[in-house]
């Protein structure tokens, strides 16, 4: 009984003594794999923070480039202008930058440049608002159905080609006045990209997408928004931007001819009295408010194709 009594409590020890090892061991995968899941998130916030660091680089250096490109560009005509270089091109009548700059500076300080900016921001804001409404929805119409196709775009192919400058004769008829004129020219110039742009997007759409869905029992109302409309976007925001430019294109034409107000009057009115720094001053204002409108088209349009950026 003594033998078996001593026993006894060695094989309690020894249980006991097993048991602490096994939670040691079990427990010990655990801890690891905290330490192991801490260690991995620490590379992940770093890899991060260098990427947001790579693309700030990437984006400043793009940046470099675009402004050195366009210092160049200055100093060309800063020196041709001043040397009266001639290589079939002549620079003798031509102002250089510093002679623009005290142009644009004196004209920065007259109300009426304002009025002219003011006049040619605003038809471009009514008739491209216009345009990109009627447009987008033509374009999908006709994407979508094939009756309705066959009848809108030999219109479209035919009306395409003519220029604005084409079109101030009969706009003159046609408006009661001279603004709803230049308005429907701008219109025309911007509707018909925006249209083939948004058609050939929609003609795009992959059918094994459009099949699948029909496959899973979508409606063609929701074939259409869910499927269709968000693989047209890209094209759309293209014709959109494309718009804007032709845009202004086609309001300076109206402009020139008719207008009274505006920036394309204002430059056309500089070469009327012979007045060359003014000109540039007009020309560079136009470019300027291209290009802002356009990228303010882009930055309006980014979110819809946020899709696209995630996929990449």
């Amino acid at each position: 009984m003594n033998a078996h009594a001593h026993i006894a409590p060695q094989a309690t020890v020894k249980m006991a003594a097993v048991d602490e090892s096994a939670d040691i061991a079990i427990t010990a995968p655990a801890t690891t794999a905290e330490a192991e899941s801490s260690r991995s998130s620490r590379p992940d916030a770093g890899g991060e923070r260098s990427e947001w660091m790579a693309g700030l680089t990437l984006s400043v250096a793009r940046w470099a480039v675009r402004l050195s490109a366009l210092l160049a560009g200055l100093a060309c005509w800063h020196y041709a202008s001043s040397t009266g270089l001639t290589l079939y091109v002549r620079f003798e009548q031509i102002p250089g930058p510093l002679k623009v700059g005290e142009a644009l500076i004196n004209q920065l300080q007259h109300v009426a440049f304002y009025l002219h900016i003011g006049a040619s921001l605003r038809r471009i804001a009514i008739s491209y608002s216009l345009a990109a409404g009627i447009g987008i929805a033509l374009g999908l119409l006709m994407g979508r159905s094939r009756f309705i196709r066959d009848l809108i775009f030999p219109y479209v192919e035919i009306l395409r080609p003519i220029p604005g400058v084409a079109w101030i004769p009969l706009a003159i008829l046609l408006w009661p006045t001279e603004e709803g004129s230049i308005i429907y020219i701008t219109f025309l110039g911007a509707l018909f990209p925006i249209i083939l742009n948004t058609l050939h997007g929609v003609e795009q759409t992959p059918e094994v997408l459009v099949r699948a869905a029909q496959s899973l029992g979508a409606s063609r109302m929701c074939i259409f928004r869910h499927v269709v409309l968000p693989g047209a976007l890209p094209s759309i925001c293209a014709g959109l931007a494309i718009g804007m430019g032709v845009s202004w294109f086609s309001l300076l034409a109206g402009e020139i001819i008719s207008g009274q107000y505006g920036i394309g009057y204002f430059t056309w009115n500089a070469y009327s009295i012979i007045n060359p720094p003014d000109i540039i001053v007009g020309m560079l204002t136009i470019g300027l408010l291209g290009a802002a409108t356009t990228a303010l088209v882009h930055l309006i349009t980014r979110p819809a194709l946020a899709w696209q950026r995630k996929a990449r």
